[in-house]
């Protein structure tokens, strides 16, 4: 059947999942570009690429149903072809190709090179930081290592990733001078885990020294740090957090849970007073961080006095920002061997109680901005507000400055400064100075 898309030969990139999904699919992108292929992110084209993620059950639920959803589309015409990529595909390809076979072809999260070829373009080894972003034009995400070492109990990255493998310094450096001359001034550095940076290419935890280099970059006006580990955390990052204006005052840092039972379970290689201690010396050596932290509730064996002591942790250390989750039951992991004895509604409530401490502790912190003055990007204009955020807040996940657009005019990707007027639990409003 012919496709009825005007669009042909176009290939649309769809990207699910993390922010790790996002940069790899603009890699693809850029690949793509370079072979001189037509292509755009989730627009109309004949070709589908769908970049999936594995992690967790919503996650995967969301990913097979974008499949199914295209799937119905090639059946009616509508496109030619589907590929599909990423994680979910990494870790579950042969049920895939036996539960939707009619995919073109699936592949792994390594794989590049022959998805690149399917689609009919080389793969370019000397495209370093070439790629076409899909974030607003003032911030881009920079993949400092791929993979994870960590042997944490709950977590199927590893499977779906691989080792820890970091990038060379020189290589982001050039990715970094990239992204600057396309009008990038916030880099936001990911990884599975950033703090282990250095260790497998140059034998010790060298993040303070990538800092120190891209500080240099021209153009690039913030730096923001994402996804650290609490054990083994390289203090000496602080002292460039403290000295350097263009690293935010801002980590990353998800601590999963408190209960030194639950810890140990997890696999985390830490306890609760070490873990207490590390927040606590962030704090003093670094007053004006901002510290961002996801937790997980239901892990098996989480008993009400587990929770109960986690709620009173959560109160008492005011973390600036704050996620919380659901434990999910993923196989092949450590803690699937044990039994997933929270019922679902239980971890529901949990979370929802872990949030509704953080909405007042977010709450009670913005009330004190209010008559406060921050330098503030501007990311979007919403209906009639401009939308912005200080250097303590990252985009998609933390609070937001909200700016009249029928008093003012911002520019897109513009730094202003911006007053504190009003606070609400996330967001604030403000006007320019």
């Amino acid at each position: 059947m012919r496709t009825k898309s005007t669009k042909k030969n176009r290939i649309n990139v769809i990207t699910l999942g993390c922010s790790k999904n996002v940069y790899d699919s603009e890699v693809l992108m850029g690949q793509l570009k370079a072979s001189g292929k037509d292509v755009v992110h989730e627009q109309e084209g004949n070709v589908v690429v769908i970049n999936t993620c594995g992690f967790i059950n919503n996650a995967k639920e969301e990913s097979v149903n974008t499949i199914l959803e295209y799937m119905q589309k090639k059946e009616d015409g509508e496109v030619d072809k589907v590929f599909v990529t990423g994680c979910l595909s990494e870790r579950y390809k042969p049920d895939l190709e036996k539960e939707i076979p009619n995919v073109d072809q699936y592949f792994g999260t390594t794989e590049l090179p022959g998805l690149l070829k399917a689609l009919g373009a080389d793969y370019k080894h000397e495209l370093i930081g070439e790629r076409l972003t899909t974030t607003p034009k003032n911030y881009a995400y920079l993949k400092i290592a791929e993979g994870c070492d960590r042997p944490c109990s709950f977590c199927a990255i590893p499977i779906m990733r691989g080792k820890h493998k970091s990038t060379p310094i020189e290589n982001l450096v050039t990715e970094a001078e990239k992204l600057a001359a396309n009008g990038v001034k916030e880099l936001i550095l990911i990884a599975q885990d950033l703090t282990y940076y250095g260790l497998d290419i140059y034998k010790k935890r060298n993040l303070a020294e990538l800092l120190e280099n891209l500080v240099k970059v021209e153009g690039i006006e913030w730096i923001r740090l994402h996804y650290a580990f609490p054990t083994g955390f390289p203090m000496d990052v602080l002292d460039i957090m403290k000295r350097e204006p263009k690293i935010c005052n801002y980590l990353d840092i998800p601590l999963q849970h408190i209960s030194d039972d639950l810890l140990k379970s997890m696999r985390r290689g830490t306890t609760k007073a070490k873990t207490t201690k590390l927040i606590h010396d962030f704090r003093a050596i670094v007053p004006e961080m901002t510290i961002r932290t996801t937790l997980i509730v239901g892990y098996p064996g989480e008993t009400e006095a587990h929770f109960q002591e986690l709620k009173k942790w959560v109160s008492e250390m005011r973390f600036e920002r704050l996620g919380c989750f659901t434990y999910s039951h993923e196989e092949n992991t450590h803690a699937y061997n044990l039994e997933d004895d929270v019922p679902e509604e239980v971890k529901m409530e949990r979370v929802n109680e872990i949030m509704e401490i953080q909405s007042q502790i977010s709450w009670e912190l913005n009330q004190a901005k209010i008559g406060q003055e921050f330098r503030v990007v501007i990311d979007r204009k919403e209906g009639n507000y401009f939308v912005g955020r200080t250097e303590y807040d990252s985009p998609d996940v933390d609070n937001e400055v909200r700016i009249d657009a029928t008093k003012t005019y911002l520019k897109t990707g513009e730094f202003a400064t911006i007053k504190v007027t009003e606070a609400e639990d996330f967001d604030l409003y403000g006007e320019v100075i």
